[in-house]
């Protein structure tokens, strides 16, 4: 009997162990701070892109090169590795592009990981370039105008909500694929956002950065936190 009950004990706290995270995590690492982003099971291909990109190290030492406050902070081109002060950056490739993935319910909300792009019709993104958005808080009438001017399409009621009180950009929103959201360390964004930059919006001061994938554990450890604290937040609104 006691032999039985310690093989059921085994088996569950190994299935316990053996249990994936429910989503992928990264940890961007800079000079200015860190932060750790949740990549979207929604969006696979830019989920699974970012990953091998990550693991590949082809992110690192690269630099965020084009910084504007209020809006973004863009990162990722494989030639600001090495490049020279002042040179014009942003035009650093990888070789392919990723089918865009837009969904109704991932936004360009503060704290939003998503894939730059140029001006191409199917709207593909970058293989590697990619913002963090910083964005701004908006009224209702300044979102009216951006359904009129910009998106042609109404914002959801409850986007509305956090575009008013947490901030982003709007006018994004089924033009670039958010793939990934911060979680933990946003003050990051917030650090670089308002850096002096040069005409390019290149800062003058270089941001370079490391990625690296979060293990198992770890992201295991992630999530259990995340969930006591939206347990915490829900209970307290009630």
């Amino acid at each position: 009997m006691n032999r039985l009950l310690t093989f059921i004990l085994c088996l569950c706290f190994s299935a316990a162990f053996a249990a994936k995270p429910k989503h992928q995590y990264v940890r961007i690492k800079t000079a200015m701070g860190e932060c750790v982003v949740r990549l979207y099971n929604e969006t696979p291909k830019h989920r699974d892109n970012f990953i091998k990109l990550t693991k590949a190290k082809t992110l690192d030492s690269t630099l965020f090169h084009r910084v504007i406050k209020d809006f973004m902070i863009q990162g990722g081109d494989p030639d600001s590795k090495h490049a020279q002060p002042g040179a014009e950056l942003g035009n650093g490739e990888v070789g392919y592009t990723i089918p865009a993935e837009f969904n109704d319910s991932l936004f360009h909300k503060k704290g939003v990981l998503a894939a730059a792009r140029d001006n191409n019709p199917e709207k593909a993104s970058s293989g590697c370039q990619f913002y963090l958005v910083q964005g701004k808080k908006f009224t209702d009438e300044q979102l009216d105008a951006v359904e009129t001017n910009r998106l042609k399409f109404k914002i959801p009621e409850w986007q509305r909500e956090v575009y008013k009180t947490l901030g982003g950009t709007p006018h994004l929103d089924r033009n670039y694929t958010a793939f990934g959201e911060v979680v933990s360390g946003i003050e990051m964004i917030d650090a670089i956002a308002p850096v002096t930059v040069d005409s390019n919006n290149r800062p003058l001061a270089d941001v370079a950065m490391t990625v690296t994938v979060l293990k198992r554990r770890e992201a295991k450890k992630l999530e259990k936190q995340l969930k006591k604290l939206k347990s915490h937040y829900e209970n307290h609104l009630l």
